[in-house]
């Protein structure tokens, strides 16, 4: 009941007083694909297949992550007042952030959908494994989310640290570009992001209608699981400390 009570908090307060309220939930992410499209493909002229869907679904699934784990971070210090008044899980509150901004994300595959059935991207049986993804995705940034909620009650600089490192993991994964420009000797390095696995694994299934590899399924249920398993960890043994530090 409170995890409900909390999301609905959460959600309601970020469309608070908005002209457009949860419109700008498909909104956001088709204006932000506008933008890039136009300067991509026109600009620079990209040479990747049906990049209006390709760019979409990068933005669609990194700003869920950013979103998720920004919320995360202030988690714990913004519920100060009640985390030293009342015993509650503590856990709730980052949970319930980033299950707020799967909310958002839910809302957010209509345009994309919309977008696969305008740009007649092949909608087949394969696209039953998009829940796959989507968990893997959502796994990912909670565990991200936890590992910054606990960070931030005990080194307040996390927020802006936050801020740089989430703008540089932005360009390093492949939402505007594709892989191939990556030369070869730096892919190993590349593919040690999360998001690459996570966020190709969703454009298989959506843009060419087919299963990916084995091997892709096992990479994306370890970036997505090792993580979340590593924040649950961190933020246990030190959960009894918060009090002191808020």
């Amino acid at each position: 009941y409170l995890l409900r009570q909390l999301i609905s908090r959460d959600f309601k307060t970020k469309y608070k007083r908005s002209i457009l309220g949860v419109f700008w939930s498909f909104l956001n992410p088709l204006l932000s694909m506008l933008v890039q499209y136009i300067v991509f493909s026109t600009l620079f002229k990209s040479d990747i297949p049906n990049f209006a869907l390709y760019l979409l679904i990068g933005i669609v699934c990194f700003n869920f992550f950013s979103e998720a784990a920004t919320m995360a971070l202030t988690s714990i210090v913004g519920n100060a007042s009640l985390i030293t008044k009342v015993y509650v899980p503590k856990y709730i509150y980052p949970v319930s952030r980033v299950l707020s901004s799967t909310v958002n994300l839910l809302l957010s595959l209509i345009p994309l959908f919309a977008v696969m059935i305008l740009t007649r991207a092949p909608i087949k049986p394969a696209i039953l494994l998009l829940p796959f993804g989507l968990f893997c995705l959502i796994s990912f940034s909670l565990g991200v989310g936890l590992c910054l909620a606990t960070a931030m009650v005990f080194f307040r600089d996390t927020q802006f640290l936050w801020g740089v490192v989430s703008m540089l993991w932005m360009y390093v994964t492949p939402i505007i570009y594709p892989e191939t420009i990556i030369p070869e000797k730096f892919m190993l390095i590349f593919k040690c992001n999360p998001l690459y696995h996570i966020v190709r694994f969703i454009r298989i299934i959506m843009m060419d209608g087919i299963s990916p590899e084995p091997k892709a399924y096992i990479l994306c249920l370890i970036v997505s699981l090792v993580p979340l398993l590593i924040g649950l960890f961190v933020f246990k043994k030190y959960q009894d400390k918060f009090v002191l530090n808020l």
